[in-house]
């Protein structure tokens, strides 16, 4: 991956976190990485624990950002959701997955959109 792109997908998950946690969400952890794989953040909300996949894109070209979260990715966010559950002990009453589109806009305040519950 380049770093203009690291660039921008730090940048993404910035926004992102800061925008859930301005909804009233408690970031849990950021960035949290395991030999299978990372997820971009864990978030308590109430008694729910949310594991978020944020996508951040400079265009629209190829579709909305969430249009990224393939099927691959959801198996293996659901894979790294029960390992991260299972080595912090951590028993919510749900678990649940949502996603963050972030599309900085070519005038004004970037554009942040929560899908709650995206599968």
């Amino acid at each position: 991956m380049t770093t203009q792109r690291r660039a921008v997908g730090a940048y993404g998950e910035r926004l992102a976190a800061r925008h859930l946690q301005d909804s009233g969400l408690v970031l849990l952890d950021r960035n949290w990485r395991c030999p299978d794989g990372e997820v971009d953040l864990i978030l308590r909300d109430g008694d729910d624990v949310v594991f978020c996949e944020v996508k951040t894109r400079r265009t629209a070209t190829f579709g909305p950002p969430a249009a990224a979260v393939s099927g691959r990715k959801v198996r293996k966010l659901r894979l790294l959701a029960a390992r991260w559950l299972a080595e912090t002990g951590v028993r919510p009453k749900q678990v649940r997955f949502d996603v963050v589109e972030v599309l900085p806009q070519p005038r004004g305040a970037t554009r942040v959109v929560h899908i709650r519950s995206a599968f």
